[in-house]
């Protein structure tokens, strides 16, 4: 059955195989951040450190890549404020975890249907999911952003991708479209710039259950995951798995010292502790960091594993609502990215 969410869709030029015409180095990637809804309820207590968290990490993207901030016209002059006009553009969204309901797979763009568990489930879950997702979606056809798109549920944080093929989503992929691993993996594998997928459990069940919790890819088909000291079996689980759906992967451990104490909202848990929720581009990896002893471990290990530049973001004050760098950033390269830019700057 089409959804409005797909009509909405129907509007936008399918692009595929942009990967193959984009180099990957040939300029900054354009990281994209949104702020609330100016006097959302459901953020009300966490708005000061959501736009302290946004501000800072947008100065540190801009001295290294393209930044842009979207906002309502109520976090406008605050936002431009704090980094200047050219980074901030009225785009309303309806959340700020711009990775799930955006586009995947950078190089080869194509939009999933966001899930119901993306807005917490229960009774109107996948109605707001698609209401979410229909305002990126206006938003990036008036701006002239290409992308293919699929009636597939998934979420951004649940697709983990090194730009060169290899992919790993967690097994919830397989329960929300009712297909088995094999169909998914074929059907998965058939969309361009998708080679190998690895399908993991979860490391919690229910909720959002992301494999960008879990895993990142910080090289090509080169990954760094949670160490699991207090649950061996299932970081066996978890290797077998990736080395079955990722052909000569390589795997490295990071000390993950999670911390669950304080939850903003319990259907969604904590990141904090969770360095694989990394922002990756093709020249550098923006790290989270926690103010904690492990940070600097984490650091080494990361750095030890990858070519990339490592640039630590401080994530401490937002970890707690379930997410922080990774979750927080939607990025796009080369026309997608032109586009986008050409558009807020002739919109104003």
């Amino acid at each position: 059955m089409k959804s409005t969410f797909s009509a909405v869709l129907l509007s936008c030029v399918v692009m595929l195989g942009m990967g193959a015409m984009i180099a990957a180095n040939a300029e900054a990637e354009l990281i994209v951040i949104a702020a609330p809804p100016y006097d959302d309820a459901y953020y009300e207590d966490f708005a000061d450190e959501i736009f302290d968290f946004h501000v800072a990490y947008a100065r540190q993207i801009a001295q290294h890549d393209d930044v842009l901030v979207l906002v309502d016209e109520g976090w406008y002059a605050e936002y431009v404020d704090a980094l200047g006009e050219d980074k901030v553009a009225i785009a309303p969204m309806l959340d700020i975890w711009m990775r799930d309901f955006t586009i995947s797979n950078v190089t080869d763009p194509i939009m999933f249907r966001y899930t119901a568990a993306g807005q917490g489930s229960g009774a109107g879950g996948q109605s707001e999911a698609d209401e979410v997702q229909e305002a990126f979606a206006e938003a990036m056809v008036r701006a002239g952003v290409s992308f293919a798109q699929t009636d597939l549920l998934n979420d951004g944080g649940n697709f983990v991708d090194d730009y060169a093929g290899n992919v790993v989503v967690s097994t919830k992929f397989l329960a929300d479209n009712a297909l088995s691993e094999d169909e998914a993996r074929a059907v998965l594998t058939a969309m361009p710039g998708i080679e190998n997928v690895a399908f993991i459990e979860a490391d919690e069940q229910g909720g959002l259950e992301h494999a960008d919790g879990v895993v990142s890819f910080v090289d090509e088909n080169t990954l760094l995951i949670n160490e699991y000291p207090e649950d061996p079996d299932y970081a066996r689980q978890l290797k077998a798995d990736l080395r079955r759906g990722l052909p000569g992967v390589t795997i490295h451990e990071v000390v993950t010292p999670y911390d669950g104490s304080e939850v903003y909202d319990e259907r969604f848990g904590s990141a904090c502790g969770l360095y694989t929720n990394a922002l990756v581009t093709p020249e550098r990896i923006y790290f989270p960091q926690f103010g904690v002893a492990e940070d600097a471990i984490a650091l080494e290990q990361v750095r030890s594993a990858t070519s990339r530049e490592v640039i630590p973001v401080m994530s401490a004050r937002v970890c707690q609502m379930g997410g922080g760098v990774r979750c927080m950033s939607w990025q796009l390269r080369g026309e997608s990215a032109r586009a986008l830019k050409a558009f807020f700057a002739t919109s104003g």
